[in-house]
C-alpha cells in the first residue's frame, strides 16, 4: 500500500482513548442532567444558581432559567468575569452576552473557576470536542461505512467544488485557461489550494518567479468567469515593492495575460469582435508572451486594493506595498479604505458593549453610528458592487487584494461572486463559496476565532468571516426573494464556527486540515446545514426569479 493510499485511510477511534466517563459532581443530589447530551458529551458539573440551574459539560455551558433556557458551546465563550460580587457575565464571540447570578460570593467565584478553566481551548487539536463527536459517532451508527461517512461529511457539490466549478463557470480550458499543479502538496504556497486556475500560456517557472514577488507567495490565481461577459476575478496579496520600489516583470505579464484570456474566452459577446480579440491575444500572447499588449478589445484590467492609498504605501516599510499603475499598462488601481482587522475588532467590541447596555431611545442610534460597524459594512457592500458592476456591466477583468489576501480579500471577492451568481445564493451554492474563497485560500480561521494553538494572541483575532456573514445578511434583507436559506442558516453558521463541534473551521489553512486529517477524524458543518433540511429554507425563496439575476444594492448610494 502506497504512502497516499495510508494516509486516506479512515481514522477509527475509541472514545475510551480519548476521554473516560466521568461521574457529574452536582450540589444537590436532586439535581439531574439538564439536557439532552450529544454523542461523546458528558456532564461535568451541576449547580444551582439564584434563579436558574446551571451546568457544565466538556462541550457546553447549559443554563436552564425560569422562563428560558441558554446553550452556548464553551468555546464561544470569549470572557467571563465577576460583576457585583455575585453576577457572572459571560462575554461570547457571536456578540451574546449572558447574565447568571449566584446567592453568595463564594458560590459565585467557585463557578467562575469552573468556567474560566473550561473555555480554555486545550492545547493539543486533538482533544477539542469535535474529534470526540465523531468517534463516538463511528461508534454508535450502525450504518454501513459510506452511509456514515455520507452522514458526516459534505454533499459532492463541496467534495467535487473545484472540478465542478470550472465546468459550470464554462472556463475555456482549451485556449485560454488552465490548472496548473505547482502547487501540488502545497510546495509553493502554503496556504493557497492545491489546483490552481491561470492563463494558458503563463509557464509554472513564470508563477515561480511571481510568488517570490508577492507576500506569502499569493501570487495572482482565477476564482470566477462570469458566463455572459466573459470576465474573470482573481484574487492575490499584495506586491513586494518595499521602500526600494522593486518590480516583477513576470507578475506585471501575468496580469496582463489575465485580461488577455478574456478576451479568448468572452462568453456572450459578439462572435466578430470576439474572434478579433481572440486571433489577437493568441499573437500577442502565445508567439510574443513577454510583451504587453495595448489592444482595443483587452478591457481595461480594475485591480481592487482594499486598503487605504495611505495603509498601502505604509506597508512598503515592511517590504509589502501596491502596484504602480505605470508599470501595469491597461490596468486601474482602486484603493477601498477598509479598515484592518485591529479597527475591524474594536468595533465589534464597541458594538457588543452597546448591546449589553440598556437601550436609551434619544441616542441609541447615534451610538450604534460610534461604533463604526455599519460604516465598515457599507465599504464592504460598496467594494463588492464595484467588481460585480465591473464585471457584468463592463466587462472588465479584475483583480482584488488587501494585504496578505485572507481577510479582506475573501470578503470582497465573495460577497462579489454572491452579487453576480444566483447559485451561491442556494444553500448548496453557499456551501461551495465558503470551502472554496475562505477555507481553500487560507483565511486563518484558528487565530481569527481563537480556537488554534496561537489562541492567547488577542492581537490575531478579529471577527472577519462574522462581519462577513453580517453583510450577507444585509442582502437577505434588501432582496428577500433571492436567497434559499434564511437567516436561521447564517445564526447557526456563525455559532458553529466557533464551537468546535465539527472540524470545518479548525486550522488556519487547508495543508494544516489535511496533515491533521480533520476530514476524515470530525464531521462537517454541512452535514448539519444540509440543503434538503427544511429548517434553513427561506419560504419567500423564488428560484426562477430572472429580474435578481445580478443583484444591485442601494446601500452604498451617496457614498
Amino acid at each position: 500500500m502506497g504512502e497516499d493510499e495510508e494516509q486516506r485511510k479512515p481514522v477509527v477511534v475509541q472514545t475510551s482513548q480519548i476521554t473516560p466517563r466521568k461521574v457529574p459532581f452536582t450540589e444537590e443530589e436532586s439535581l439531574q442532567a439538564l439536557f439532552l447530551e450529544l454523542h461523546g458529551e458528558m456532564t461535568m458539573f451541576v449547580g444551582r444558581a439564584e434563579d436558574a440551574v446551571i451546568a457544565i459539560s466538556n462541550y457546553r455551558l447549559h443554563i436552564r432559567f425560569k422562563e428560558s433556557v441558554v446553550n452556548i458551546p464553551l468555546l464561544l465563550i470569549e470572557s467571563v468575569e465577576c460583576r457585583d460580587m455575585v453576577q457572572l457575565l459571560l462575554t461570547c464571540k457571536d456578540c451574546k452576552v449572558i447574565r447568571c447570578r449566584f446567592s453568595t460570593f463564594e458560590q459565585c467565584q467557585e463557578w467562575l473557576k469552573r468556567l474560566a478553566c473550561a473555555v480554555r481551548p486545550s492545547p493539543r487539536l486533538e482533544e477539542f470536542f469535535s474529534f470526540i463527536f465523531h468517534a463516538c459517532c463511528a461508534e454508535m451508527c450502525s450504518l454501513e461505512k459510506e452511509q456514515r461517512v455520507q452522514h458526516c461529511q459534505p454533499g459532492d457539490h463541496v467534495t467535487l467544488r473545484f472540478v465542478n466549478e470550472v465546468q459550470r463557470m464554462g472556463f475555456d480550458m482549451q485556449k485560454a485557461w488552465r490548472i496548473t499543479k505547482i502547487n501540488k502538496k502545497y510546495r509553493l504556497c502554503s496556504s493557497y489550494p492545491e489546483q490552481l486556475l491561470v492563463p494558458a500560456w503563463v509557464t509554472d517557472t513564470e508563477l515561480e518567479s511571481v510568488a517570490t514577488f508577492r507576500s506569502w507567495k499569493r501570487f495572482p490565481a482565477v476564482v470566477y468567469r462570469h458566463q455572459s461577459t466573459g470576465a474573470v476575478i482573481s484574487r492575490c496579496a499584495q506586491p513586494e515593492v518595499s521602500w526600494w520600489g522593486w518590480r516583477s516583470a513576470d507578475d506585471e505579464h501575468l496580469i496582463q495575460s489575465i485580461a488577455r484570456a478574456c478576451t479568448m474566452d468572452t462568453g456572450s459577446r459578439s462572435t466578430e469582435s470576439s474572434n478579433v480579440a481572440q486571433l489577437s491575444a493568441v499573437y500577442f500572447g502565445q508567439l510574443y508572451p513577454g510583451s504587453y499588449l495595448c489592444d482595443l478589445h483587452v478591457q481595461k484590467l480594475l485591480i481592487l486594493d482594499a486598503r487605504s492609498y495611505a495603509a498601502a504605501v505604509a506597508n512598503r516599510a515592511k517590504g509589502g506595498g501596491c502596484e504602480y499603475p505605470e508599470y501595469y499598462p491597461n490596468c486601474e488601481v482602486v484603493f477601498m479604505g477598509m479598515a484592518n482587522i485591529h479597527s475591524i475588532r474594536r468595533s465589534f467590541h464597541s458594538l457588543r458593549l452597546l448591546c449589553t447596555q440598556m437601550p436609551d431611545p434619544t441616542n441609541w442610534l447615534s451610538a450604534l453610528e460610534g461604533t463604526k460597524w455599519l460604516q465598515h459594512l457599507s465599504l464592504l457592500i460598496k467594494a463588492a458592487l464595484l467588481v460585480a458592476n465591473a464585471v457584468d456591466r463592463d466587462h472588465r477583468p479584475v483583480l482584488v487584494h488587501c494585504s496578505d489576501g485572507w481577510d479582506r480579500t475573501p470578503q470582497i471577492v465573495a460577497l462579489s461572486k454572491i452579487l453576480l451568481d444566483p447559485y451561491y445564493r442556494t444553500i448548496e451554492g453557499f456551501q461551495v463559496l465558503v470551502e472554496m474563497e475562505w477555507l481553500d485560500f487560507g483565511h486563518k480561521f484558528a487565530d481569527r476565532c481563537g480556537h488554534g494553538e496561537n489562541w492567547e494572541d488577542i492581537n490575531e483575532r478579529c471577527p472577519v468571516f462574522m462581519q462577513w456573514l453580517d453583510s450577507v445578511h444585509q442582502l437577505q434583507r434588501q432582496f428577500p426573494c433571492c436567497f434559499e436559506f434564511n437567516e436561521a442558516f447564517l445564526v447557526k453558521l456563525v455559532q458553529h464556527t466557533y464551537s468546535c463541534l465539527f472540524g470545518t473551521f479548525l486550522c488556519n489553512s487547508r495543508r494544516e486540515r489535511e496533515e491533521r486529517r480533520i476530514q476524515e477524524r470530525t464531521c462537517s458543518v454541512w452535514s448539519l446545514l444540509r440543503p434538503n433540511n427544511p429548517a434553513f429554507h427561506n419560504v419567500l425563496y423564488s428560484a426562477h426569479s430572472e429580474a435578481y439575476c445580478v443583484l444591485y444594492t442601494g446601500s452604498c448610494d451617496g457614498m
